[in-house]
């Protein structure tokens, strides 16, 4: 068994295609529309057919609900990997990604966290190797 799609709620799918897209990178997977109903994903560039990552409208109370409280709690409604966090920060940054933690040293790892301009907080992991 494996993940193949998950999801992050957004209150705007086209700001939130800019952003995936332009600012972390990833490419667009699948986009359709089934009347109001819009179905997006993106994935990651380096893993074309490999999980797609559903940027799916809050236009649920409850999932608006949600994602709010997350938001105000500062905790990450998704989390990405990287091998160099610094460099991905850079480039994120000088594409007008706004950061609400720059890249900090934690247990075993190094994360930032920036905010995805759709209402929800993302945080950028790179695993340190042990030497």
């Amino acid at each position: 068994m494996k993940i193949k799609l998950t999801s992050v709620f957004v209150d705007d799918q086209e700001k939130a295609l800019r952003f995936y897209t332009e600012v972390l990178g990833f490419v667009k997977k699948g986009d359709f529309s089934n009347g109001p109903y819009r179905w997006l994903t993106v994935a990651s560039p380096e893993d074309p057919n490999g999980t797609e990552l559903q940027l799916a409208l809050n236009n649920n109370p409850a999932a608006r609900t949600y994602q709010q409280a997350l938001f105000q709690q500062s905790q990450p409604a998704a989390m990405f990997y990287t091998d160099d966090l610094q460099a991905d920060y850079e480039r994120m940054k000088a594409r007008g990604a706004e950061f609400t933690m720059p890249p900090t040293d934690v247990t075993a790892s190094k994360i930032a966290m920036l905010k995805d301009t759709c209402g929800n907080l993302i945080q950028v992991t790179q695993l340190m190797r042990w030497q």
